[in-house]
């Protein structure tokens, strides 16, 4: 039996852990979140001309939001404190604080104090940030993988650019790994290493995104594979699935097999199929798909191929992602099963998801078109003077609450995007629209011929 924890690494730092010490330095070494950081962006003019202001980095596990920082605090000169939310509190926090104002009253340089899962810390502990943040006495960098506007408190929102990473795509990935097998400072380079182009695929897909898992992995495969005589380790897919505990089976190494799968369970729901759909559910998640890729993918089913047609659809759906991130896996896996086979079992509509992608259509081919005078809201005197506002019929003071007047821009009056099926909720949808329409077609003819 292979022992992985009785392998020495050559000589060299790499007790580190290959993702801590293969940490980009600078701008350049750094991989994705090109919306960013690429030429142009706000942020890298920002630390090009230390300029920098307080920051929230918003992105999963392993997307570079400490690299990110380190790189900023090296690359605008500050002085760099890294602190868990996890393990500080207001204590460290406010020693931090006093060794930030002595530099930056006798040195003159600034402070970055990164603060790691920054949304562990309660309303008290946040606020303590605030008045330090607000004279400049440090430049507060926090990182979360929750939604700040839920988990931050609005003051510190409010004095903080809120920057959103992305999961790193899969080439981003690939790069990375093929770049640590190259380095021979910190990454794997002076080591004889051989990788299988479907073990590298495997160590991208089963990373998800995460360049921690991915790199981790990595290394964890190149210590399992056995040097031959010649000294070279062949890392086979077999010692890729070990190192990560993850079969490859199910997935290829263009990720054909994942969307063949995804594709089938879209298809099953579309189609009523609430036992495949279970099933290819099933595969996915047994093949270490991520549970909330899964369950993004079902809320796009509920109004891409249910919409009005029952709109609770959508809601359970929803549920169903909250379930999963809340009690996680396998337990969550049950929420993701009732949703797909709620969504089976829903009477299907596209109507809402085509009379979008109409309405679309029209924004775009017809650009800025202005909004009726009537419909338009009239805060001051000269837009009252102006006819802002000016013949608005308020619905709740007309009968059944409707009223028939004008909303669409003058080019696209008459114009229809939602047409209801004779299906689900959709039926009773289908008969008040019918009604509305006719009345508002009829007042529409009647002021055709009155004329102008």
């Amino acid at each position: 039996m292979t022992d992985l924890f009785a392998r020495t690494l050559p000589e060299g730092p790499e007790s580190t852990p290959l993702a801590e010490r293969f940490r980009p330095r600078r701008l350049e070494e750094f991989v994705g979140q090109e919306h960013l950081v690429g030429e142009g962006t706000w942020l890298r003019w920002a630390i090009e001309h230390d300029q920098l202001r307080s920051l929230i980095l918003w992105g999963p596990p392993g997307s570079g939001k400490t690299t990110l920082a380190r790189i900023i605090a090296q690359a605008t000169g500050a002085n760099f404190v890294a602190l868990s939310a996890v393990t500080s509190g207001v204590k460290e926090v406010k020693e931090i604080i006093r060794q930030a104002e002595d530099a930056r009253k006798f040195h003159g340089r600034k402070t970055i104090l990164f603060v790691d899962e920054i949304h562990r810390f309660n309303k008290a502990q946040q606020d303590a940030f605030l008045p330090y943040v607000e004279k400049g006495t440090i430049i507060l960098i926090g990182a979360t993988t929750e939604n700040p506007s839920f988990e931050v408190n609005a003051p510190l929102l409010s004095r903080a650019q809120v920057l959103v990473l992305e999961p790193l795509r899969p080439e981003e990935i690939r790069t990375l790994l093929e770049r640590a097998l190259a380095d021979r400072e910190r990454g794997l380079g002076d080591w004889k290493v051989e990788v299988e182009p479907e073990a590298l695929a495997h160590l991208v897909h089963i990373a998800d995104g995460d360049a921690r898992v991915a790199l981790n992995g990595l290394e964890q495969a190149v210590l399992l594979a056995e040097p031959d005589g010649e000294g070279t380790r062949r890392v086979t897919v077999a010692q890729a699935e070990a190192a990560v505990q993850k079969k490859a089976l199910l997935y290829d190494r263009a990720g054909e097999e994942h969307f063949n799968l995804i594709s089938a369970l879209h298809k099953s729901v579309r189609d009523s199929d609430p036992d495949a759909a279970l099933y290819w559910l099933a595969r996915m998640l047994e093949a270490g798909e991520d549970p909330l890729y899964l369950a993004r993918r079902l809320v796009r089913m509920a109004v891409e191929d249910i919409g009005l047609a029952d709109p609770r659809a959508l809601d359970l759906a929803v549920a169903a992602k909250e379930a999963m991130h809340f009690i996680g896996r396998p337990e969550g896996d049950l929420a993701l099963a009732e949703a797909a086979v709620y969504l089976a079992c829903a009477p299907k509509s596209n109507r809402l998801y085509v009379a979008y992608e109409a309405a679309r259509a029209d924004a775009r081919e017809h650009g800025s078109l202005p909004v009726p005078l009537h419909l338009r809201n009239a805060p001051t005197g000269l837009m009252k003077a102006l006819g802002y506002g000016r013949g608005y019929k308020y619905a709740h003071d007309y009968e059944g609450g409707f009223v028939v007047q004008e909303h669409l821009p003058q080019k696209l009056r008459g114009r229809r995007y939602y047409e209801p099926t004779d299906r689900g909720y959709e039926a009773r949808l289908g008969e008040r629209l019918r009604e509305w329409r006719a009345r508002r077609e009829a007042a529409r003819r009647e002021k055709k011929e009155e004329g102008p």
